[in-house]
């Protein structure tokens, strides 16, 4: 039983990865048919903030593909025994680099049925329970990495926009004081007396 909760409350982490420009980071993760896998990701800097999300089976079937994507989420039920591939590309970047936070789920795999009456039956209670438990607390850690990125892009955003108001207000003092300089000296000039000899 503790060797199932173990498997079944694997930690979830978040990873970061740069990825340059013209290049592709794969990922892999070997699976039993059956069980489910999910990719969640998101670009947390450069560029226009995307990315090519590319997910293959061992028999290189293509179970998922985007284009150009900031973010998402897919989750699928792996269809035979083996390592799938996740790949993230910035193949049409020219020169920026990308950093993505990602995470790869995987799921228990399939339960086996056992004849055993009504101890079995509680275990696979159990077992159901503790599945939903693990998916609950799993999406509640993908929210919190999620708004963690989010708020670090929009905290880069407002720094810039600030460095920016900081700049133009110190333009407008400069222009306002050379204008009252201005002022001041053709008003002199106009109000001299000239003496004729």
């Amino acid at each position: 039983m503790k060797l199932l909760l173990a498997t079944l409350l694997s930690l979830c982490q978040a990873y970061f990865v740069e990825i340059d420009a013209h290049k592709e980071e794969c990922f892999h993760e070997k699976v039993t048919s059956g069980t489910k896998l999910g990719l969640t990701f998101e670009v947390a800097e450069g560029g226009f903030l995307d990315v090519d999300v590319k997910i293959t089976g061992p028999d290189q079937k293509v179970v998922y593909s985007g284009d150009r994507e900031s973010n998402g989420k897919y989750t699928f039920q792996a269809h035979i025994d083996g390592v799938y591939t996740f790949c993230l590309g910035n193949k049409m970047s020219t020169m920026t680099p990308k950093v993505v936070m990602f995470n790869i789920d995987k799921g228990a795999p399939p339960a086996t049925i056992n004849d055993g009456g009504d101890e079995n039956e509680e275990h696979s209670k159990l077992e159901s329970m503790i599945n939903e438990l693990n998916v609950a607390m799993t999406g509640v850690k993908h929210e919190q990495d999620y708004m963690e990125v989010r708020e670090r892009i929009h905290r880069a955003i407002n720094e810039n926009t600030n460095s920016r108001v900081v700049l133009w207000a110190f333009f407008e003092s400069l222009v306002l004081v050379a204008m009252t300089l201005g002022q001041i000296y053709y008003l002199k000039r106009f109000f001299e007396v000239r003496r004729v000899v």
